[in-house]
């Protein structure tokens, strides 16, 4: 079998939880003999492939042409929904001008104003994005919906999603959590080198950037007795948001540019807690990451966190800090749940993603002879 997987034109140059996802998922399915290539152009040639793998139901930008391409190919589509919206960050957090025109439009008449503005703002008129402008945004997600033969969500909270904002009476799908690289993040075999100075701080990994919170965080830190350590670079229109977090973070802040995947393993080995306050995340693969590397974990209710992390996490409200500070007491001052570890590899490795994905090709395929 050889799949192609496709995805937004920023996949590499601004990684994120999206980035590990698709490189997992083909490390995996490639253990189990299928071949695949990742291809972020718009319209190439797919003779080679039986099916196509679409990521990031939020980024119909380079997804809507990648799926008209396919299907004018005659391939399967396969796609992994991400599906995040972001309208109550937009509405109570981004601030300035913004915050208040968008108060006043409806989820995806923001997204539309948004993706014109990015359009106009880098000159970037690709076929995706010109078809968003004269068609609208809602409807592209729409078409896009129609024309997927598998969905391949998250979780089941975010199908729920998807089948309501789009009206899918019986849509195919298997749910596919994401996972964590048990061999990667192995706490008794990982030796710590470069992080020793950071023994028992409180984590912070992923892109800095308004909807992730940091800045909330930091606030939160002032005045605590343990360092914040914040691994990330900042998106590349958040820049002033970066400042800002800077400027208000105390001496027991430290900032380190965004590491190798394979070197977050001895940071969440010695870090007490890890904290991912963000105003929605359909999983937070750093909070499976760190959990299993016997770190404790404060994360959003905002998404679908809970699905996966039910009663073994701390939780907090990403626009309230003295929220966010006593989950991260309360996390700190907890003892480390064995039981954490051993449900989250149960449950969410990569081997049983790539499985359960390979299966989900076969179906829609209708032939066993993979």
């Amino acid at each position: 079998m050889r799949v192609l997987f496709q995805s937004r034109e920023g996949l590499f140059t601004s990684p994120g939880g999206d980035t590990v996802q698709i490189l997992k998922t083909k490390e995996y399915l490639e253990r189990l003999g299928v071949k695949v290539d990742i291809s972020l152009e718009l319209e190439p040639n797919l003779k080679d492939y039986n099916i196509i793998h679409l990521f990031n139901l939020t980024t119909p930008e380079e997804i809507y042409p990648q799926l008209m391409n396919a299907k004018n190919q005659n391939k399967k589509v396969a796609l992994s929904t991400i599906y995040v919206i972001y309208t109550e960050f937009e509405r109570k957090a981004r601030g300035g001008i913004a915050q208040i025109i968008f108060n006043l439009l409806s989820p995806y008449t923001i997204q539309y104003l948004k993706s014109l503005i990015k359009t106009l703002k880098y000159r970037n008129f690709n076929k995706g994005r010109m078809y968003i402008l004269t068609r609208g945004y809602y409807n592209i997600l729409k078409e896009i919906t129609k024309n997927v033969d598998l969905f391949l969500p998250n979780s089941e909270g975010e199908m729920d999603n998807v089948k309501r904002d789009f009206n899918l009476k019986t849509p195919n799908y298997i749910t596919i959590p994401n996972a964590v690289d048990h061999e990667l993040f192995d706490y008794e075999k990982t030796i710590v080198n470069e992080a020793k100075q950071y023994e028992g701080c409180v984590l912070c990994v992923g892109r800095i950037e308004g909807r992730k919170s940091q800045l909330n965080v930091v606030r939160a830190m002032k005045g605590l007795p343990f360092k914040l350590v914040i691994i990330g670079k900042p998106a590349p229109n958040q820049m002033k948001y970066y400042n800002k977090v800077k400027k208000e973070s105390g001496d027991n802040v430290v900032f380190i540019e965004q590491l190798s995947h394979e070197k977050l393993n001895q940071y969440y080995k010695v870090a007490k807690v890890n904290i991912l306050a963000s105003w929605m995340e359909t999983t937070g693969l750093v909070s499976l990451e760190a959990a299993v590397m016997n770190c404790n974990i404060v994360i959003t209710k905002k998404g679908h966190t809970e699905e996966y992390f039910k009663d073994y996490a701390f939780y907090c409200e990403p626009d309230n800090v003295d929220s966010i500070r006593n989950a991260i007491l309360n996390a700190y001052n907890s003892p480390f749940n064995e039981n954490f570890k051993s449900y989250i590899l149960n449950n969410f490795i990569w081997e049983k993603t790539a499985e359960n994905t390979f299966k989900g090709y076969k179906s829609i395929l209708n032939t066993g002879n993979y």
